[in-house]
């Protein structure tokens, strides 16, 4: 098993677990908020599309950074606007979105470039890697905190910046408040409705990221539904950290060591299995946040 559990295993690691990162700081924003916002799964799946469209035009990955982002700040609003200004269910809008995303992507990716299922061109261009000095020359730290693409660096460092926001900041405690004590915060003369706008427009930003990460970092191309239910998974990962960044980062490394694990293992069983193995985890993880709440209910009573 030496040719599995490996160093090699760690970065694999790092790599799947980033766009669940960044998804579920995105997704915690708008849950801190009060609202289930699951359509994550479709953000990230039109970030990762755009993200290829404006590398491939432009020739520029930091193009396709913008144009997901732009198309991510576009679907926040777009979440706000139905779910909080229209008081629509926000589980039928997240699934619309994520319906919507998919049948887009698709339409687009035969449109534009002509293709069915899959794009890749040389002319897309990948996430920069950044080898840290010093770091890079340290045994078998090196390579693991050395050599990742950008997006990776970046969701580490907005784990502690999450963190502070909502925890440190007067901003992020009317963000809390407008989610658990909204008339309060309106009686101190503030908007509950502007922080959800806020909440909801941070979930656009960092989903779009997590599906840049995806076309351009994890991979340089495009296939259709090539999320494969990791928004569901992020989501998954906030109710598991309770909303809290360092323990939501915890969860998503479980389920990228998982993957990772997964996709190492075919060798020695069939892929169907290997693939399932993450997903099985994260409904476990679901199942014993349950049982712990229903616990913690009965103690209190």
């Amino acid at each position: 098993m030496g040719d599995v559990l490996n160093i090699l295993l760690l970065q694999n690691t790092l790599r799947t677990a980033t766009p669940v990162v960044l998804a579920a700081l995105g997704c915690l924003m708008t849950q801190h908020v009060n609202i289930t916002n699951i359509g994550i799964e479709g953000m990230m799946l039109t970030g990762a599309f755009f993200a290829v469209l404006g590398s491939y035009f432009a020739g520029s990955w930091v193009a396709g950074i913008a144009c997901a982002l732009l198309v991510g700040l576009l679907l926040g609003l777009f979440y706000y606007v139905f779910v909080i200004k229209f008081k629509s269910d926000e589980f039928i809008i997240g699934v619309a979105l994520n319906i919507f995303a998919g049948g887009l992507t698709v339409f687009l990716l035969r449109n534009i470039f002509d293709v069915k299922g899959s794009f890749s061109d040389p002319a897309i261009v990948p996430l920069p890697t950044i080898e840290i000095p010093l770091i890079k020359d340290i045994p078998v730290i090196g390579p693991l905190l050395s050599g990742n693409t950008l997006l990776v660096y970046v969701s580490w460092l907005l784990v502690p910046i999450c963190w502070a926001f909502i925890y440190k900041t007067p901003m992020g405690f009317h963000l809390r408040a407008s989610g658990e004590y909204p008339d309060a915060l309106t009686a101190a003369g503030r908007s509950p409705e502007r922080m959800k706008c806020l909440a909801s427009v941070l979930c656009g930003l960092l989903s779009a990221l997590a599906g840049a990460h995806l076309s351009l970092g994890y991979l340089t191309m495009f296939s259709e539904n090539m999320s494969a239910s990791r928004g569901y998974v992020a989501f998954a990962c906030v109710i598991f950290g309770r909303g809290n960044p360092p323990k939501v980062f915890l969860a998503a490394l479980l389920f990228g060591f998982i993957e990772a694990l997964g996709l190492r293992m075919q060798k020695y069983m069939p892929s169907d299995l290997t693939a399932m193995a993450p997903y099985v985890v994260t409904v476990v993880m679901m199942v014993a946040v349950v049982l712990l709440e229903r616990r913690k209910r009965r103690r209190a009573a």
